[in-house]
């Protein structure tokens, strides 16, 4: 059997949205005021006043583009790398893009100008009411965005159960006493006869399929199909067949393990069939960014090796993101998403 895949990657609770929103705007504000301070002295102490009023707002809007475009690119910003949050796309887990993310700052700054908090306020109030359960503010809806908690959950192994315990009371069985011995009933002679065959001993189990380390998995076993030959049935060998095809247009089938990267490297002694390199136009993707292939049972498994952005895996139009160095079985149809690129898997046969 396949490894179980782990639950949805749940939305962000408005706590720690708030906590990141917190922590952006103190950063932005610090930078807004040490360029106005020294803006001050150079241009507006001077008596050139309009220049200085337009090098703020110059810098305040510099500020808030560069913050879009590290949203837009990598889905985060300090505030929410520190809430361990992240912003993605509605329905593709991919990225917002540069428009939508500067549409988003806008709102989010304009809600933040000096109201007594009635602008952030209303947006709160709108996550919250969200219709979805999504916890999607105007801004959220307006950009098309959600935003998402990647932290990793630890799994829980689930605790023996122990049992009741018995009590044995040692006074009581030392004052019992001991029964008469019983002499066995004489049994009539019998000849020897060779003791019944051995059952047939069962193949041991499968080694359970890796977690973590280098390769993911044991190399892939064929599938067992039945032929009839001759009347009777004969086992031959299915290998199942997975193709995988990327965004940039190249495809293949997936015959062993393989790596994904802007420039993958295979670790010491590790068997590598494909390496997949792959262009990167905003830097999101890693040297050696995940790894897949086939699992012993058939199945195809993938497994982000400790990226940088992450990778996420679109189910039905639903993402979640892939801990590193944790497998994940996927199933025709799925989309993965390493950085910028996307993976679509198929099986054929």
């Amino acid at each position: 059997m396949s490894d179980p895949i782990a639950p949805l990657t749940p939305v962000a609770d408005l706590d720690r949205r708030f906590y990141a929103f917190a922590i952006d705007r103190a950063i932005a504000w610090s930078i807004d005021a040490a360029a106005a301070v020294v803006i001050f002295q150079v241009l507006i102490e001077p008596g050139h006043v309009w220049a200085g009023v337009a090098a703020i707002f110059g810098v305040v809007v510099l500020v808030g583009v560069v913050f879009s475009v590290v949203l837009a690119r990598t889905g985060s910003s300090p505030g929410m790398g520190i809430a361990t949050i992240r912003v993605m796309r509605e329905g593709s887990g991919g990225p917002i893009g540069v428009r939508d993310a500067l549409l988003r700052q806008l709102i989010l700054g304009v809600a933040a100008l000096p109201t007594l908090g009635l602008g952030v306020a209303t947006l709160a109030w709108t996550a919250v009411m969200d219709p979805d359960g999504r916890r999607r503010g105007w801004h959220d809806h307006v950009a098309g965005a959600v935003v998402v908690d990647v932290r990793l959950v630890p799994e829980e192994l689930p605790e023996p159960d122990a049992g009741p315990r018995h009590v044995v009371n040692l006074t009581a069985l030392r004052l019992v006493p001991a029964p008469a011995p019983v002499a066995a009933p004489a049994r009539a002679r019998t000849p020897a006869s060779p003791p019944p065959p051995a059952p047939p001993s069962e193949p041991p189990p499968a080694a359970p399929r890796q977690q973590l380390g280098y390769p993911l998995v044991p190399e892939p076993r064929p599938d067992a199909a039945v032929a009839r030959v001759g009347g009777a049935h004969a086992a031959r060998a299915v290998p199942s067949r997975w193709r995988v095809s990327f965004d940039t247009g190249e495809s293949f089938l997936v015959e062993g393990l393989a790596l994904v990267g802007r420039r993958p490297e295979a670790h010491n002694g590790e068997q590598v069939r494909h390496l997949v390199e792959l262009p990167s136009t905003d830097m999101s993707l890693s040297k050696t960014h995940a790894q897949f292939q086939v699992a012993a049972d058939g199945a195809l498994v993938v497994m982000d090796r400790g990226s940088t952005n992450g990778s996420f895996l679109v189910r039905q139009g639903v993402p979640r993101g892939l801990p590193a160095g944790r497998a994940a079985t996927l199933v025709a149809g799925d989309h993965v998403r390493f950085g910028d690129r996307e993976m679509t898997v198929a099986r054929e046969g």
